[in-house]
């Protein structure tokens, strides 16, 4: 069953390449929605998938790409918004 997650990540996420990252990796898996930079310097994800993708998904983002520090990975459950791509948004 496919599930949608709103997904917070705060750290060294900014200038780091973490949204390229996640769009590669939601490629990867087959994930579609959004990533964006936040003016707080963290980075919000949603995400529409499986649940057994969507944890995997979860997984690397907890971590990040290389030159990230991921201090907090914050993770809600809401509505599918019916993505049909995923797509990085500046802000």
């Amino acid at each position: 069953m496919k599930k949608h997650l709103s997904i917070r990540v705060a750290g060294k996420v900014q200038g780091v390449y973490f949204r390229a990252s996640t769009k590669e990796k939601a490629d990867e898996l087959g994930i579609v929605g959004i990533v964006r930079n936040e003016r707080d310097g963290s980075v919000y994800i949603e995400a529409e998938a499986e649940e057994e993708i969507l944890k995997s998904f979860v997984a690397w983002c907890q971590q990040g790409p290389r030159a990230a520090r991921v201090d907090l990975c914050d993770i809600k459950e809401s509505e599918l918004k019916g993505y049909t791509q995923f797509s990085v948004n500046r802000y």
